[in-house]
């Protein structure tokens, strides 16, 4: 049996999964600013359910940004302070990787840019082809930039995944006619952070 722990905390949105041999349960929250008070609830919910303790989980993982320092903070200092008590390895996994691949789930496409909203009239992006194991890999690199300047593949039609789309909806439409569905509203989440810890694990 392989089990892991993966939070996320990099947007509005908290939540916490355990991945039990690829099968994957989650609680999940649109709590903004009480990440911090719910995550261990949900983590512990999540072992209560399964009959596990933290000691028989095989690693834990979370959702290292792109995003706000503050987002980070939180996942790291508890996903760290769970490993560390436990002496379990930590795999930290992208946030924009986790976004595509929640995207290409929930739109059934292979090509996802991901682009979450940096403020100051930015966005945290990049463009994932999704492998047959659901794995999301880079299709050139993770960037901060202006929505002007993000870098679609040539290749392929691509769906367009969180919040930066929402946030500069138009510039990001001029910037490419292979765009061809967009969803504003898809929140990173701890089952896509499980789901590709389990494989990088």
């Amino acid at each position: 049996m392989t089990a892991i722990l993966a939070i996320e905390t990099s947007s509005a949105a908290c939540s916490a999964a355990l991945s039990i041999d690829g099968e994957i349960v989650e609680r999940h929250a649109l709590a903004p600013r009480q990440h911090a008070s719910l995550l261990l609830p949900m983590v512990e919910s999540l072992l209560v359910e399964a009959g596990l303790k933290v000691s028989a989980l095989d690693a834990c993982a979370f959702g290292r940004g792109p995003c706000s320092f503050t987002g980070v903070r939180i996942a790291a200092s508890v996903i760290q302070g769970i490993a560390f008590a436990a002496d379990l390895p930590v795999v930290a996994v992208s946030t924009l990787a986790a976004l595509a691949a929640g995207g290409a789930r929930e739109s059934h496409q292979e090509n996802i840019l991901a682009a979450l909203d940096a403020r100051k009239d930015e966005v945290y992006c990049a463009a994932y082809r999704i492998t047959g194991n659901g794995r999301p890999v880079l299709a050139g690199e993770e960037v901060v930039c202006t929505p002007a300047l993000v870098v679609i593949p040539e290749d392929g039609d691509w769906v367009g995944v969180g919040s930066g789309g929402a946030a500069h909806a138009e510039v990001l439409a001029k910037s490419s006619d292979r765009i061809v569905r967009v969803m504003h509203d898809l929140e990173p989440r701890a089952h896509d952070v499980a789901a590709i810890a389990a494989v990088e694990y």
